[in-house]
């Protein structure tokens, strides 16, 4: 049965509005619905434009998004990227801002755009983002900016398109790679530190964005293809597996203590993920 979503959840926006978010989307029925209802009670709600890019859901994501009002953008499964869909997304945009944001992470408040937006007063800011893991592993206390330098110590931490925005004219100069099967959003960040800007990370801007309902397969094989995508712009050391053993062993990943980290399935299916990711090219990348 359709599900419903009451009406009208997302305002029309001014013209020209300020910003278009782009919600890339397969089979998520359950939330994708919270997520739109929530972006239409933002405060600058009438500033912005939705569009979902759906690649082959079999459920109702199609139905519950027209319902909301977003404007949706079908394409094949089997054309899917995480970079070409998103660029698809943004392709007829008219708007000197972009958000990219998972359809299974709706914003937390009324404040979450205008707070995201808020870095890009300044010129040097291509991209902010937000969660709450630091580069050591650790929680984020508070705002980070990122610059090349940083970057190069912390080379896998940064930027994220689960909840990011970013300026439309370095897109239209530099579109997210398509051929990437993980972490286009990164290796388009390095692309602009390179060239001296800086990427925000805010724990205010985080999202209630989770993986926890992924069995260990579906993170394995995430994390693989994290991986992968890693190698295809960075110049990796070899990942053996007493590396696998040690980062089990000694690193936290976002758990309260080493003991939690090292009984989690989760973090194994990562590690063992990112072992495989890093044993050679292609993907077999699932939404």
């Amino acid at each position: 049965m359709r599900r419903s979503v009451p009406l009208p959840t997302i305002p029309q926006p001014v013209s020209p509005p300020l910003v278009r978010v782009v919600i890339r989307a397969k089979d998520e029925a359950g939330k994708i619905g919270t997520t739109l209802s929530r972006l239409g009670r933002q405060t600058i709600a009438n500033e912005a434009e939705i569009v979902v890019v759906d690649s082959g859901s079999r459920d109702d994501t199609v139905a519950i998004a027209r319902d909301a009002g977003a404007r949706v953008i079908e394409i094949p499964a089997s054309d899917f990227t995480f970079g070409r869909a998103l660029n698809i997304g943004c392709a007829d945009a008219d708007t000197p801002l972009l958000v990219a944001l998972s359809a299974h992470g709706p914003p937390p408040d009324e404040g979450w755009l205008e707070r995201l937006l808020e870095p890009f007063a300044n010129d040097r800011v291509a991209c902010a983002c937000g969660y709450a893991v630091a580069p050591d592993g650790g929680v984020l206390g508070g705002r980070l900016v990122q610059d090349i330098d940083h970057a190069r110590a912390h080379p896998f931490w940064g930027y994220s398109n689960s909840a990011g925005a970013f300026r439309a004219d370095l897109w239209r100069e530099r579109p997210f790679r398509e051929d990437m099967p993980g972490t286009e959003d990164k290796e388009w960040a390095w692309h602009w530190l390179e060239r001296g800007h800086v990427v925000v990370v805010d724990p205010s801007f985080a999202t209630e964005h989770s993986h926890r309902d992924e069995g260990p397969l579906a993170v394995y094989r995430r994390r693989r293809d994290v991986w992968r995508g890693f190698a295809m712009y960075l110049d990796l050391d070899p990942y053996r597996v007493p590396d696998l053993a040690g980062d089990w062993w000694s690193e936290l990943n976002g758990y309260p203590t080493h003991l939690r980290a090292r009984i989690g399935w989760r973090r194994a299916a990562g590690l063992l993920g990112r072992w495989r990711g890093t044993k050679g090219s292609g993907s077999e990348t699932e939404l």
